[in-house]
């Protein structure tokens, strides 16, 4: 009697070197958490975390949800909102690794696909700051890898797991219902409709759909203000520099010498029937914010994962077929770590403060420099007119980051910190009085509902930074036309 064939299972289990690189990126992105300070967004997210929702105007509720517990466990501190980024940084690490296995690497590609997401700028800036991009940047990743899990190893109840993660993904940030849109395109292109008679990605679809459904209803009772937000950011990046630059920075957002893995990745994912799916999605997400967000390249970044893990699939055999594979994984390997030691200035907060404006630095590390002083400029200005019996009865701020910045920063005893952007805009005025307001970058918005607006002081940043709140004017504007109720309609701007 013969005996049975016996089906060897693909064995995708990880090197320790995958965790290793996966728990020094954790190790790393804490270590300079505490760097500066606070990003502006992460201040806005402590605050709407205190008026908890099922939405906002500009972003679904998980990422306050999550600054919220973060507060409550650690302190308003920026370490505490930042741990939870550096570890699903860590997790994107080894899921990019996982999804190398899922390609068919070896113990060398599974390697090298986390060695290229640590090292990838974009997760390196992105998991420093407390905001919705990481988060993201994680649903996105187990999306694809459950996905591409569910096909390649006939594992259907897989989708679930992708259902699940779109869901969270959702709570998050809408644009990956972009991705789910472009997996759906990508089957239907390649023809799998197969996988998509069967009852598992409607599952899928269906748990996604209960699981998003509050913030739909919020939405929906609230005019759908995300509309305007999407119309809003295409307005706003748009321009002939972002068009033009949009691709190189989608590739560049991988590191700069990692290009080549990432470009092979993309090649790698075309030229294989089974993946071509995945390669359609790719390329539709990448058009699609080429199309109409090219200023915002890092859109596409939830894709890395998979593309550079392609891309080690074929850097690894790449490796195999040369004369001397040493020397090609020395120079690769070499070349990706240089880069990171090039760039990581540019990301973290790795220079003294106060040699910062001596450096090259990405817009999101210099604009966790000057929150703390702005509010004791404001707070000093506050009392300051008191003394002169002018006191200041509501701060209104230009933009949720100043309001946000008095709000969590600011000292006991300022008067109620106002703001006509995004959320701020929805929470109102309250039972602010308008007798005498003091206006954080705000006297235009101001003036034509006010008698008298005068100029008081003007905040510059400190250590010479330059960031994207600088020369903040500050003035006072008495004698209002209007009470803040008949104001509002137009002091209120989503973008």
């Amino acid at each position: 009697m013969r005996e049975a064939t016996r089906v060897t299972e693909p064995d995708d289990r990880l090197p320790a070197l995958v965790w290793v690189i996966a728990g020094a990126f954790v190790i790393v992105e804490l270590a300079f958490s505490a760097g500066y300070g606070f990003q502006q967004d992460e201040l806005y997210f402590i605050q709407a975390g205190r008026h908890l929702a099922f939405g906002y105007v500009d972003q679904p509720p998980l990422a306050p949800l999550l600054t919220r517990l973060a507060t409550m466990v650690g302190g308003t501190d920026p370490t505490a909102v930042r741990a939870l980024p550096a570890l699903a940084g860590g997790a994107i690490v080894v899921l990019a690794a996982r999804q190398a296995a899922i390609l068919g690497a070896g113990r060398l590609g599974r390697v090298l696909a986390a060695l290229c997401l640590a090292c990838a700028p974009v997760l390196l800036g992105a998991t420093h700051i407390g905001n919705t991009t990481s988060p993201a940047l994680l649903a996105w990743t187990l999306v694809v890898l459950c996905v591409s899990t569910a096909i390649a190893r006939d594992r259907p109840r897989w989708w679930l797991g992708a259902g699940f993660a779109a869901g969270l993904g959702l709570q998050t940030n809408n644009l990956i219902a972009l991705l789910l849109l472009a997996i759906a395109i990508g089957l239907l292109v390649t023809r799998r409709f197969d996988i998509l008679r069967t009852r598992w990605p409607w599952l899928g679809a269906a748990i996604a759909a209960v699981i998003w459904a509050p913030n739909v209803v919020w939405q929906a009772t609230h005019g759908w203000p995300q509309f305007a937000m999407a119309a809003s950011l295409h307005r706003e990046n748009t321009s002939a520099a972002a068009y033009l630059g949009g691709l190189p920075a989608q590739i560049l957002y991988g590191g700069l010498l990692t290009a080549p893995v990432l470009i092979a990745g993309v090649g790698w994912l075309w030229r294989r029937p089974q993946t071509r799916y995945l390669a359609v999605a790719v390329t539709v997400v990448a058009a699609y914010v080429l199309a109409w967000v090219p200023g915002k390249p890092y859109y596409t970044s939830g894709l890395l994962p998979v593309v550079l893990a392609a891309g080690s699939v074929a850097t690894e055999r790449w490796f195999a077929r040369g004369r001397r594979p040493l020397r090609r994984r020395t120079l690769v390997v070499g070349a990706i770590l240089v880069a990171t030691v090039v760039e990581l200035p540019m990301l973290l907060p790795v220079w003294p403060v106060r040699d910062l404006h001596a450096h090259s630095t990405s817009g999101d590390l210099a604009d966790t420099v000057g929150w703390p002083q702005l509010a004791g400029f404001v707070a000093t200005e506050n009392s300051t007119l008191a003394a002169s019996g002018t006191s200041p009865t509501s701060i209104f701020t230009g933009n949720y980051a100043e309001a946000a910045a008095l709000d969590v920063l600011g000292p006991a005893g300022l008067p109620p910190v106002l703001s006509g952007h995004n959320a701020y805009g929805m929470w109102g005025p309250g039972s602010a009085s308008d007798a005498t307001v003091l206006a954080v970058d705000s006297a235009d918005e101001l003036r034509p509902y006010f008698g008298h607006c005068s100029t008081v002081g003007t905040f510059v940043a400190p250590y010479d930074v330059d960031t994207d709140f600088n020369h903040l004017d500050l003035s006072v504007c008495s004698g209002p036309t209007a009470d803040w109720a008949g104001m509002w309609p137009h002091l209120t701007h989503d973008d």
